[in-house]
C-alpha cells in the first residue's frame, strides 16, 4: 500500500497557520503525521510526506499540497488537521470530538476513513462522523482517494486532555491499516545454549531497531523507545 501524508497549514507562526486555541493546530498536526508515517514504515507500507513548510499563503499552500500528492501514484491521501469552534476552554466534562471529511460519499477513501473516525472514536472522543465538502481544494483537486481528518478540538479542553499525538497516531494507523505496530516488551530469556558467555559479565551489548531517512521520524522513535523505559540514542550514519 503506497500512502500520501501531510499535516494541514504552514508551521506556526507563520502566514496561513492552522488554528491556535489551548493547543496549536500547526504544531500538533505535524507530531501526529510523524507519527503516523513511522508507523505506517514500520509496518511495511510506503509513505510519502507531502507537508508544506513555506506557502506564501493559505491558497498557495494547498496548491503546493495538491501538488506534492499528485506527484506520487498512492492508493491513499491523508491529509492530518485539528478541528476548532468547540469555545469550550473550561471543560464541560464531554469532548467535542473527531470527524473526517471527504469529497462526496462516494470517495474511493469512504471504507477507510470510516474506520479511522471509529478508531480514534475509540479512544473516548465523540464520534462526529463522516463530512462531505466537495469545495475542499485537497478533495477535489488530488488524484487518489481522499481523506481530511480533524483529530479533536484545540479549544475544547476536554478534547486536550484526552488527546496523546501517539495515541492519535496509532488510531489512524489502525484505521488505514487494521494494524498496531507491535509495543516494545521485555526481551524473553533467552533458551538454554542459545547465549554463549564472553567472560565479561560486565559488557553490554546494544541492538539498533531502525534506521530513518527523516530525522524527525528518528527522534519519534527515539521517544517511544524512552518512553517504553529503554535507553535510546541518534546515532548518524
Amino acid at each position: 500500500m503506497r500512502i500520501n501524508v501531510h499535516a494541514g497549514h504552514n508551521p506556526a507562526g507563520k502566514v496561513a497557520c492552522g488554528a491556535v486555541g489551548l493547543i496549536n493546530e500547526s504544531t500538533e498536526a505535524r507530531r501526529v503525521k510523524d507519527e503516523v508515517i513511522s508507523q505506517l514504515r514500520e509496518l511495511g507500507r510506503t509513505v510519502y510526506d507531502c507537508t508544506v513548510d513555506n506557502g506564501t499563503g493559505q491558497s498557495d499552500v494547498l496548491k503546493k499540497i495538491v501538488a506534492k500528492c499528485n506527484a506520487h501514484a498512492v492508493d491513499l491521501d491523508v491529509s492530518i488537521h485539528f478541528n476548532a469552534g468547540a469555545k469550550d476552554e473550561k471543560g464541560n466534562g464531554k469532548t467535542t470530538g473527531v470527524e473526517v471529511l471527504l469529497y462526496s460519499n462516494s470517495s474511493r477513501a469512504y471504507g477507510w476513513a470510516e474506520k479511522v473516525c471509529q478508531a480514534i472514536a475509540a479512544l473516548g472522543f465523540k464520534n462526529r462522523g463522516l463530512k462531505y465538502r466537495p469545495g475542499l481544494a485537497f478533495l477535489k483537486n488530488t488524484k487518489s482517494p481522499a481523506m481530511l481528518i480533524e483529530c479533536c478540538f484545540v479549544d475544547d479542553r476536554d478534547d486536550v486532555q484526552l488527546y496523546d499525538y501517539r495515541s492519535m497516531a496509532s488510531a489512524i494507523v489502525y484505521g488505514i491499516t487494521g494494524q498496531h505496530v507491535q509495543e516494545l516488551t521485555e526481551t524473553d530469556k533467552a533458551e538454554a545454549g542459545e547465549e554463549t558467555p564472553t567472560g565479561d559479565k560486565n559488557a553490554l551489548y546494544r541492538v539498533q531497531v531502525g534506521a530513518y531517512g527523516v530525522k524527525s521520524n528518528a527522534e519519534s522513535m527515539k521517544k517511544k523507545l524512552q518512553a517504553a523505559g529503554f535507553d535510546a540514542l541518534i546515532v548518524q550514519a
